[in-house]
């Protein structure tokens, strides 16, 4: 993992602009999905009380992970499939809760039904921010926090 990430969350809030606020039916759809934190807009979550409406999603390879808003009945867990159906946690009544408080995720703010393809240009760019030391201490420290280390009896963290 490398630590010196060019694709740093000052880099990505110049490289994607947020979004207009739109009520669409494309856009409330992205609400239903949680979408991803950057590594420094998480652990300001953390900071704010918000670690158990986490989840952590995994890479494929098992490599690194991520944290985002957890699937409504997988918070302080591991990201199941189980749960995806069941939407964001912090999406109630066709609103975000964290709308307008600063935290909310990076990748919410830059979703739009007028910028196609954008979306997962994004998503790549997170994936990198978190592929790195100071991601991974943060999962490490999130997994401390809401004891899913103990749960699994995963050791070493």
């Amino acid at each position: 993992m490398k630590d010196n990430n060019p694709k740093s969350p000052k880099t990505l809030k110049n490289k994607y602009k947020p979004s207009k606020p739109c009520s669409c039916e494309v856009c409330v759809g992205f609400c239903k999905r949680p979408s991803w934190w950057t590594v420094e807009e998480a652990g300001l979550a953390i900071e704010s009380g918000y670690a158990k409406r986490m989840m952590l999603e995994m890479a494929p390879e098992l490599t690194f992970g991520v944290l985002s808003p957890a699937f409504k009945g997988c918070e302080g867990n591991f990201a199941l499939n189980t749960f995806s159906k069941n939407g964001c946690n912090f999406f109630k009544d066709n609103l975000c809760e964290l709308h307008g408080t600063g935290l909310q995720p990076f990748e919410c703010r830059i979703s739009h039904h007028d910028r196609p393809g954008m979306g997962k240009k994004c998503h790549a760019d997170i994936e990198k921010d978190w592929n790195t030391q100071s991601g991974q201490s943060l999962i490490m420290k999130w997994g401390n926090i809401t004891g899913l280390w103990v749960r699994y009896q995963i050791r070493n963290f």
